[in-house]
């Protein structure tokens, strides 16, 4: 991956960071929940279609987004920390060339392929 959009990413999860820490959570926590969002890994146990849609789901950065807003606009603290640790989780994966995935299978990314050099 270009290290311009390595660096992207980087910023991304600094500001999930910055994010956080404007919430009424012990520090603490972020490091305990930030990889709460691989649990949607699991759709990978029923075939490679189900668990690209459930991994995307929790992965997308416009999703993230949506949930950090509607916790916002509806004043509900655990609801912005769930969209900001899945803006993060998404950021530090997209760092690691984790991306989308495709129904191939888990390796195959909108990135490429997982474990394939991309510098």
């Amino acid at each position: 991956m270009n290290a311009l959009i390595k660096l992207e990413e980087l910023g991304m999860f600094l500001f999930s960071i910055f994010v956080f820490s404007l919430l009424p959570y012990e520090w603490w926590w972020f490091p305990i929940l930030i990889l709460a969002p691989d649990i949607s890994m699991v759709g990978y146990l029923v075939n490679n279609k189900v668990g690209a849609v459930l991994y995307n789901i929790f992965h997308h950065k416009a999703v993230a987004l949506a949930v950090l807003v509607l916790g916002y606009y509806l004043d509900q603290p655990a609801i912005v920390l769930a969209g900001t640790i899945l803006f993060g989780h998404s950021s530090m994966d997209r760092l690691f060339g984790y991306g989308l995935k495709t129904f191939q299978g888990f390796k195959f990314t909108h990135l490429g392929m997982v474990g394939k050099d991309r510098s």
